[in-house]
């Protein structure tokens, strides 16, 4: 197959590097990608949508996958299913599960999907006055896409009013802060479920668990991710289920009714209070970095995955995984969060070592390649995978990877999967 994959990061780097160890010949071209996939592809520089549409059908591109949010929120898949072509995620009308925090939260409320307490104004004397009516701490969200980054959780009164202040104002998030909403704090534990759709039916991928503070023990402010792994013990068969029945079959039934039918992954935002899931929240595509530790335990085809879900026909197919954990350890630029970090030589050592050579690998992401030399460009840079039958052998795995690479200012966490492993 010719398979043209959407994006930059780790997540899009994980996905072609599942797909090219499968048995199959597959050619994969990468827009934009980064300064490490065209050593898995081609990458092309074609910012037009309908440019984009037009080099895929005269390449005869068999399937497209969208990583990142921007595009499907965009509406590229409209633009690709119009001209016929296989496209993997959401239109851009079901895409808004992920662009707007407020539809998504009044479709939770419509189809009775539990979620917490909320409301969504664009009023700062309606935002306060329900502010005083919750107990702290207060989760106040941007409406509109803000990288991650648009969910404060205020530990008092007056610094949620604040937070409501700044996003109303625009000073905080711009036009995606024009509307805010409120919701209690749910005290639990937070997973990250995936489920591949087709519109009618769906596969849920094992569960998750994502690290976005900056600095160990959670602390320091919110980032993309700097961890995750994968699955986790969290989750019994039990609650497997009641996700499934509570939260992603009436969604799927629910977007049908609103004639926008999901296809793509549902990534689902869970709290689970008491034993119960709640949802946190919607995206429409793979997190990063939980995409990267699931890509390399699938043991049944990726492509094979995307194409049905993408020309609905999952119900012919067993998604398959292996009995082993994942671990994954983001590497991040000095600056990160706070700003750009100025460029360094990424030097990785020759691996010497049998285990660390077949149960650990490198995902890329902020890198570019200049005169053969790889630089770490700023932001989160790459990912360190490791694969153990238990999570304590993966992350120790993952971190022994870690220690093989090196570029000035490396930033990372050092208690990645430290939840699962305390208890």
């Amino acid at each position: 197959m010719k398979i043209l994959i959407l994006g930059s990061g780790a997540r899009e780097y994980s996905i072609a590097r599942a797909i090219l160890n499968e048995k199959e010949d597959h050619e994969l071209f990468f827009m934009p990608g980064n300064g490490a996939t065209n050593n898995l592809g081609t990458n092309i520089n074609i910012k037009d949508y309908n440019e984009l549409a037009a080099f895929a059908q005269q390449n005869n591109i068999d399937l497209t996958i969208v990583g990142p949010e921007a595009p499907l929120v965009d509406g590229v898949v409209d633009i690709f299913k119009s001209l016929n072509l296989t496209i993997f995620g959401p239109t851009k009308q079901a895409a808004k599960l992920e662009g707007s925090k407020v539809y998504m939260k009044n479709f939770l409320a419509k189809y009775n999907i539990p979620t917490a307490r909320y409301i969504e104004t664009s009023s700062l004397e309606d935002a306060f006055k329900f502010t005083n009516s919750l107990k702290t701490p207060i989760v106040v969200k941007a409406d509109g896409l803000c990288g991650g980054k648009g969910v404060i959780i205020a530990q008092t009164h007056d610094e949620a009013k604040v937070a409501i202040s700044e996003m109303l104002s625009g000073k905080s998030f711009g036009n995606a802060g024009l509307k805010v909403i409120v919701e209690e704090f749910l005290d639990g534990y937070e997973l990250s479920m995936f489920a591949v759709c087709d519109g009618d039916d769906f596969i849920l991928l094992p569960a998750a668990q994502d690290h976005k503070r900056l600095q160990d023990g959670d602390k320091g402010p919110n980032t993309g991710g700097m961890g995750a792994y994968a699955p986790t013990p969290l989750v019994d068969e039990e609650l497997y289920q009641k996700v499934k029945d509570r939260i992603i079959r009436p969604t799927l039934d629910g977007m049908k009714k609103e004639k926008a039918p999901f296809e793509g992954v549902l990534f689902i935002g869970i709290m689970v209070v008491k034993g119960e899931p709640i949802t946190l929240e919607f995206n429409v595509r793979f997190g990063d970095p939980e995409c990267e530790i699931l890509m390399p335990l699938m043991t049944s085809s990726v492509s094979d995955m995307f194409y049905k879900a993408a020309t609905n026909r999952l119900s012919e197919i067993n998604v398959e995984f292996s009995k082993q954990f994942a671990v994954g350890v983001v590497m991040a630029s000095e600056n990160y969060p706070y700003g750009s970090s100025t460029p360094a030589e990424i030097i990785v050592d020759d691996v010497n070592h049998e285990i660390i050579e077949k149960y650990t690998h490198i995902s890329y992401a902020g890198v570019s390649l200049e005169d053969g030399v790889l630089y770490a460009d700023g932001g989160r840079v790459l990912v360190c995978i490791g694969l153990g039958d238990s999570i304590k052998e993966a992350r120790d795995r993952a971190y022994m990877r870690c220690g093989q690479v090196h570029f000035a200012g490396k930033k990372l966490r050092t208690d990645i999967a430290y939840q699962a492993l305390q208890k």
